[in-house]
């Protein structure tokens, strides 16, 4: 059982990341778990979801939590389930990493009846851990201004969705890490698809070092890319 208590203003949904522990305290696995629409002021309790095998003969697990986030839920991302007011689905991959380079891909998936139209870049807003607004990392177009090869880049092209079809753009960056600066870490990303449009809060993990840079590539049919 664990409790996540909402001290924003905010309705908000939460993301408990936790490990499942042996009897000896070893790490078994980890796994996710959401609390959506949490009311300002208000505690919720939730059972962990685990099976049988972890913790106590009983199959009571044990857990430890190891991060808490926690997003406006007007600004949840999500991957399917009902089509949100805005008329798409938008979410963030789980990316991969190698040797310090980052790549996390945002994707957005027309659920409306109609067309959805994308040109250029999404526009970023970039937010620590307490959710205030990190203004010290440049926000470049193309992942090349960080490495090539990475699928951000190319320039943007209209692209016009139909109904089912989707479109992704790739954030990279690099967590390198040098002297005379702090490193600057921003879990959060605001995310607008496009101008004039609903933002989307997605947890990248943004561990971005003292770059203070981070490339945003533009948007990409998903159907022309193979996806």
């Amino acid at each position: 059982m664990f409790e996540v208590t909402n001290t924003t203003g905010a309705t908000a949904t939460f993301t408990i990341t936790y490990q499942l522990l042996s009897d000896s305290g070893a790490a078994l696995s980890s796994s996710r778990q959401t609390v959506p629409s949490v009311a300002p002021g208000r505690t919720v309790r939730r059972a962990v979801e685990a099976g049988r095998g972890a913790g106590d003969p009983g199959g009571r697990p044990r857990v430890r939590i190891i991060k808490v986030r926690s997003v406006p839920t007007a600004q949840a991302p999500s991957m399917g389930g009902p089509c949100p007011p805005s008329g798409v689905h938008l979410y963030a991959d789980d990316g991969d990493a190698a040797m310090g380079l980052r790549v996390v891909g945002l994707h957005v998936r027309n659920c409306g009846t109609g067309t959805y139209t994308l040109d250029g870049y999404p526009q970023l807003r970039l937010f620590d851990e307490d959710h205030q607004a990190v203004g010290t990392v440049r926000i470049v177009h193309g992942g090349d201004a960080v490495a090539t090869g990475t699928g951000a880049d190319g320039p943007p092209r209209p692209l016009v969705l139909g109904p089912g079809q989707g479109a992704h753009a790739e954030l990279v960056w690099r967590n390198t890490t040098g002297l005379g600066s702090d490193l600057v870490n921003a879990p959060y990303v605001q995310v607008v698809p496009k101008p004039g449009t609903a933002a989307v809060m997605v947890t990248p993990e943004l561990d971005l070092g003292t770059t203070g840079k981070l490339a945003v590539g533009p948007w990409q049919s998903e159907a022309a890319n193979g996806r």
